[in-house]
């Protein structure tokens, strides 16, 4: 599916069960050292309903990494989808194609992966990381992230730093992280003892960036 960025802009691209894709129209919050962040709240439209839909067919899967001295359960639900992979929904391919025409230019290249994880509650998290592994550990890239379900906040700080940022994110809200976030900011999702219901997380990456 291939999109120019001028019919994008100009009206909602539908991809069936009440689901939308709109025009990538984003703020850009620029950091230090170059890297920046786009936000653009509500990007999908009907998103609580692509939530339920990828919740309930995607193979999501448990994992456990070695931690220190010991093996550990990765605190959320994980299913990763490698380059020429079919993603496991509509709305996801047009998402994907809709950012590769918006960043084309300032990109250079197309958004070939997608890792989705889904947080259970506020016991599930990610802990503090930048995406460097493979080219984005010296080079400037973007992982576009994309959330369905409940609210969690991506929390941004510079590397060593203290928190300088917090951005709520769900029911279909994007933020694409650029420049050189991935080597000089870190982000998490934090664990939280509020209330939290679930979400699922969709990052697009470009080849040879994890």
């Amino acid at each position: 599916m291939s999109l120019s960025l001028a019919a994008l802009q100009g009206s909602l691209l539908d991809v069936g069960d009440d689901i939308s894709v709109g025009p990538p129209a984003t703020r850009r919050l620029g950091l230090s050292h170059g890297a920046w962040v786009d936000v653009a709240p509500g990007w999908v439209r009907g998103a609580d309903a692509l939530y339920r839909e990828l919740a309930r067919d995607v193979p999501w899967r448990e994992e456990r990494r070695q931690m220190y001295d010991r093996v550990v359960d990765v605190p959320r639900l994980l299913c990763f989808y490698g380059e020429g992979e079919p993603l496991p929904h509509p709305a996801l391919v047009a998402a994907r194609s809709a950012l590769d025409a918006h960043y084309a230019v300032e990109l250079g290249e197309r958004f070939t992966t997608a890792g989705l994880c889904l947080y259970r509650d506020g016991r599930d998290s990610v802990a503090w990381h930048g995406d460097d592994t493979g080219r984005s550990a010296t080079a400037d890239t973007m992982i576009a992230i994309l959330s369905v379900g409940q609210a969690r906040t991506l929390a941004l700080r510079p590397r060593g730093g203290r928190v300088a940022h917090r951005l709520s994110l769900g029911h279909g809200d994007l933020a694409v992280m650029g420049g050189s976030c991935q080597r000089t900011w870190e982000h998490a999702v934090l664990k939280t003892a509020r209330p939290a219901g679930p979400r699922i997380s969709i990052q697009f990456r470009p080849r040879g960036v994890r």
